[in-house]
């Protein structure tokens, strides 16, 4: 059994899944691969688990950087949790390439080199958003690009993370808008 819960950000609509335990996803609604990893059987039920990832996102979109962390856990492949772990490590406030996850994901994976593209996505397939900060990734140039909420929910992101946007900017056209 699945168990859901909505949260209304001031970003929009979110829906959260649970095992009973864990949080096993977090998407706002509109969002591309949206609830990808639910299968079989849904109720929508306020567990303490979806209570502790409230008051996360309450205190999130408060401005302040949350001191815990709600238990998480994402079935996947084993390459995507590498990424989503390198994703962990990414401060608040500040962002990380997706050229310089590869080189930390190709050491994990015991590579000389890996693909920015492959790196890409895994990020864009994080099942659970804002928490796993996917957000704070970047391409190599300074772009906003590939968030699969949106890239106008990847930049007020952010700016609730008082994030040097200087040196970012919203490519005009590409694959990954």
């Amino acid at each position: 059994m699945t168990y859901t819960y909505k949260y209304k950000s001031p970003l929009g609509d979110m829906t959260m899944s649970s095992d009973g335990e864990n949080l096993t996803g977090l998407w706002f609604d509109d969002q591309k691969h949206f609830a990808v990893n639910i299968k079989g059987e849904r109720e929508g039920k306020l567990l303490p688990v979806f209570e502790t990832t409230i008051r996360w996102l309450d205190i999130y979109y408060d401005g302040a950087e949350p001191d815990f962390m709600p238990p998480t856990k994402m079935v996947s492949t084993p390459f995507r949790h590498i990424v989503w772990e390198i994703l962990k490590t990414i401060p608040y406030g500040e962002t990380m390439t997706y050229g310089e996850i590869a080189k930390i994901a190709a050491e994990k994976c015991g590579k000389k080199t890996m693909s920015a593209q492959a790196v890409g996505g895994a990020v864009g397939h994080n099942f659970i958003s804002v928490i796993v900060p996917c957000h704070r990734v970047v391409g190599t140039d300074g772009s906003l690009t590939g968030y699969a909420g949106g890239i106008d929910k990847k930049i007020r992101l952010l700016n609730i993370e008082k994030a040097d946007m200087s040196k970012l900017y919203v490519p005009k056209k590409g694959t990954a808008l």
